[in-house]
């Protein structure tokens, strides 16, 4: 195949099999890069050293003899003086209309085109490759380091055609892109991440060992943040034997094979977490004997093995836990001597104040207490912020359902004794509640505003019809998509 460039009527052609044939007449890179030429009355050599380009590769890129290169582009871009990307839909047509597509070019335009947040070129290029299923692994590694990187976007994209390509293939790397559009997923909206978490269980099974682990632990954030603690009991059961399981395989064998996939903690972190995550569904269900055995058994790292410094902070970390958790259950339960006891202890750990916050109002309004010094004193962690354990950030959707709740809490407190701010508390839950769609929340919140509508002023009766209105909105919207998936 011999490529021309015609500079008169402006295309590219071939010859093939003694046949000149023209593909098309749209615009190219080529002919906008020879009108700059002409323009500045430049020579192929001085544009050569202008862009550091060989002025016999130049030659043969004007000429249509040369596919241009990713480095090419890039630096025939930055010789013109225009933004990095401003070539980047023409350089599609160059890959797949007026060369032979290659990796070696249309790789790291894929990893270039995601990072400046060109998803039109990700998305033309893939919809290119998606006739050829042998495309399919090397666009699923792209997307495993976009997904690594923070680039989300634009590994959806690419996970969501290789899911495509595979859906008959029963394949572990199908699975994987299922999960890893869970984690994309995943947001601020209850109902869409409930629907997000159905899509990825039935794929659970097929992942590695090793992802079924992290795969398990972020399904029970997600129900944890729904409430569901049956649920939640359910996935916290299976990580606990899942990973007991391979740590005692681990445990068992002289060492650990070379290509075993690695979680995302070590094993016995997963079995502690289990653990945890079981003391506190039983804690919802008001079942604190339980939940004591399950503080017991978390606190106790005496069985694990390995005696390193990750080791020695885990099992503080999660002593520390299961301190607070002791004393929590006490007061949970009514025991108002050991409020003060409980107080002291999460003062020293600003990670968990807001937690103990809210569990603290919780237990006030069930048992009509007043903690108005608690609140006085620890009233800078009552606005919505994020916090950390020495396992990093707590997960987003579980502070955002607490912190939600605990402003109806709030709200219950203070309207309990005629007090205004509980309209404002009130007024936050419930827009909390409408964006992250929270419907039992909101109902909570539209009875104790209905209640005191006495105490609103003005002002936020209408921001209570705005919310309402909102609400509503969202609430329409919802029946159409459910139709529509129907």
């Amino acid at each position: 195949m011999t490529y021309y460039y015609n500079y008169k009527r402006n295309y590219i052609g071939f010859q093939l099999g003694g046949v000149c044939v023209v593909p098309t007449t749209r615009t190219m890179i080529r002919d906008l890069l020879a009108l700059h030429l002409s323009q500045k009355g430049m020579s192929i050599h001085q544009f050569s050293i202008q862009s550091g380009i060989n002025s016999g590769t130049l030659s043969r890129i004007l000429s249509g003899h040369q596919p241009i290169a990713m480095n090419h582009l890039e630096r025939i871009t930055k010789a013109m003086d225009l933004p990095e990307d401003h070539f980047y839909s023409l350089y599609v047509d160059e890959c797949f209309f007026f060369s032979s597509p290659t990796w070696r070019r249309l790789r790291p335009f894929l990893v270039r085109s995601a990072e400046l947040g060109r998803l039109d070129c990700v998305e033309q290029v893939v919809q290119n490759l998606l006739e050829n299923l042998v495309y399919a692994p090397m666009l699923f590694e792209v997307a495993e380091g976009l997904f690594q990187e923070g680039l989300w976007q634009a590994a959806e994209l690419l996970y969501k055609h290789v899911s495509v390509s595979e859906k008959y293939q029963n394949s572990e790397r199908l699975a994987i892109c299922q999960y890893r559009l869970f984690r994309i997923a995943i947001g601020d909206d209850q109902a869409r991440n409930l629907q997000a978490a159905h899509l990825f269980e039935c794929y659970l099974d097929r992942l590695d060992e090793a992802d079924q682990l992290d795969g398990l632990k972020h399904l029970a954030h997600v129900y944890v943040s729904l409430n569901k603690w049956h649920k939640v009991d359910e996935l916290a059961k299976q990580m606990q034997q899942l990973a007991t399981l391979r740590y005692n395989l681990q445990r068992q064998s002289d060492r650990r094979e070379s290509n075993e996939k690695k979680t995302e903690k070590p094993l016995y972190f997963y079995i502690l977490y289990a653990q945890l995550i079981r003391s506190y569904v039983c804690e919802q269900i008001g079942d604190y004997p339980s939940a004591l055995d399950w503080v017991s058994l978390y606190m106790d790292g005496s069985w694990i093995q390995e005696d390193d410094v990750e080791v020695k902070r885990t099992v503080v970390q999660f002593h520390e836990w299961g301190t607070a958790n002791r004393l929590l259950y006490r007061v949970m339960q009514g025991q108002y001597e050991a409020l003060s006891e409980y107080v002291e202890y999460i003062s020293h750990r600003p990670d968990e104040i807001f937690t103990a916050l809210y569990s603290i109002v919780l237990s006030a309004n069930r048992y009509d207490w007043n903690v108005d010094y608690i609140l006085q004193r620890f009233a800078s962690y009552i606005p919505y912020r994020t916090y950390s354990t020495e396992f990093g950030d707590y997960n987003r959707q579980v502070m955002l359902d607490q912190h939600t709740q605990f402003l109806a809490e709030m709200a219950a407190y203070c309207l309990h004794n005629e007090r205004k701010e509980g309209i404002r508390f009130t007024l936050q839950s419930l827009e909390s509640s409408a964006r992250i769609n929270d419907e039992s929340n909101i109902i909570k919140c539209v009875d104790l505003f209905e209640q005191h509508r006495h105490l609103a002023d003005e002002e936020e009766k209408e921001q209570y019809k705005l919310l309402i209105r909102e609400v509503q909105d969202s609430h329409e919207k919802k029946i159409v998509q459910a139709s529509s998936f129907l």
